[in-house]
C-alpha cells in the first residue's frame, strides 16, 4: 500500500484543468456525433454500436447495454492506471452523454439542419467529433468503452499511434452492423467519418508532421556538422559506416531539423560537398530540447 500524499495546489489545479479539458472534448465530440452524424442516420462504432446491434437483436435498452460493457472495463483500467484516469474516464464517458442529451433538446426546441447531405456530415462530423476526442485522450481521459481498450492496446504497442486503434474497433462494429442489417450505404459513410475523425484525433495528439530526420553522408562531417549547429542550431550525432561497394569508412550526419529549414539545410550541404548523398524523411513525434517535452504520453 502506498502511503496517502497530500495534493498540492498545482497538482489541483493540473487536475482541474484536465477535467475541464475531457468536458470540453467530450462536447465536441457530442455536437459531431449530434448535429451531423444522428441526423443523417449515420451509424457509430464503438460500444454505442456494439449496444444497438444487441438492441436491435434482443430489445434491451441501449442505455443499459453500454452500462454493462463499460463497467468491467472501468474496473479494470482502475488497476491498470489509477483513480485519476478514472475519473477523467468517467468525465468523459458521462461528459459525452450529457451533452448529446443537451445538444438533442436544443435541436428539438430550436430546429437546426446544418446538412442532410451524409457525404458532407460523414467529413464534417468526423473532423469535430475526431477534435474533441483528441483533446479528451490528450488530457489522459477517455469516453469509455473501446477507448479504454485502445488505451491497453497503445501501452502494449507503443509503436502504433493511439487513433488506429479506435479506428480498427469501429470499423470492425460498424462492419458487423452493416452485415447483420444490409445497411451497406450509411455503414459506409460511417467509415468515411471514423477515418477521417482519426486522422483529426492523430492532429490534436501529435501535431501535424513538421520535423525532418535527415542523414548525410559526406567526406566533410565536421565541416557539415559544425554548419548545423552554428546556422541551424541544431544537435548533430555522428554515425559510423562503411561504404558497401567501396569499403570506405564514413561518418554518417544525424540530425533532426523543423520542416522549414529542410531548404536551408539542402543549400549548407551543397555548398560544403556537392557530392554529398542526403536521406531525409518524416518523424511523427520527436521528444527533447527544442521539440515536444518528453514527459507527454
Amino acid at each position: 500500500m502506498k502511503s496517502k500524499e497530500k495534493l498540492t495546489g498545482k497538482q489541483i489545479k493540473g487536475f482541474l484543468l484536465s477535467e475541464l479539458l475531457v468536458l470540453i472534448g467530450a462536447a465536441g465530440y457530442a455536437a459531431g456525433f449530434q448535429f451531423f452524424m444522428y441526423p443523417n442516420d449515420i451509424v457509430t462504432g464503438g460500444i454505442t454500436g456494439i449496444s444497438m446491434i444487441v438492441n436491435y437483436l434482443t430489445g434491451v435498452p441501449v442505455g443499459v447495454m453500454i452500462v454493462v460493457l463499460n463497467v468491467p472495463l472501468f474496473v479494470i483500467s482502475w488497476r491498470k492506471f489509477g483513480t485519476r484516469f478514472l475519473v477523467a474516464s468517467l468525465t468523459g464517458m458521462l461528459g459525452s452523454s450529457v451533452f448529446v442529451e443537451l445538444f438533442s433538446a436544443l435541436q428539438k426546441a430550436h430546429p437546426v439542419e446544418i446538412t442532410s447531405n451524409p457525404l458532407l456530415a460523414a467529413i464534417y462530423g468526423g473532423v469535430i467529433y475526431g477534435v474533441g476526442l483528441g483533446i479528451v485522450y490528450h488530457a489522459n481521459g477517455t469516453t469509455g468503452g473501446t477507448d479504454i481498450i485502445a488505451k491497453f492496446l497503445r501501452h502494449r504497442f507503443q509503436h502504433i499511434n493511439f487513433s488506429t486503434f479506435i479506428l480498427a474497433s469501429d470499423v470492425t462494429v460498424v462492419v458487423i452492423f452493416a452485415i447483420i442489417f444490409g445497411l451497406y450505404e450509411r455503414s459506409m459513410y460511417a467509415i468515411i467519418a471514423m477515418f477521417i475523425g482519426s486522422r483529426a484525433i492523430d492532429l490534436v495528439l501529435y501535431g501535424a508532421v513538421n520535423s525532418k530526420v535527415c542523414y548525410v553522408i559526406t567526406n566533410e562531417p565536421e565541416a557539415v556538422k559544425d554548419a548545423l549547429i552554428t546556422k541551424l542550431d541544431r544537435g548533430v550525432t555522428f554515425l559510423h559506416g562503411r561504404g558497401g561497394y567501396s569499403g570506405t569508412e564514413k561518418e554518417i550526419v544525424l540530425c533532426v531539423i523543423k520542416q522549414a529549414q529542410i531548404v536551408t539545410l539542402k543549400r549548407l550541404v551543397k555548398d560544403i560537398d556537392e557530392r554529398a548523398f542526403m536521406i531525409v524523411s518524416d518523424s511523427r513525434e520527436v521528444f527533447g530540447e527544442g521539440f515536444s517535452y518528453i514527459g507527454s504520453d
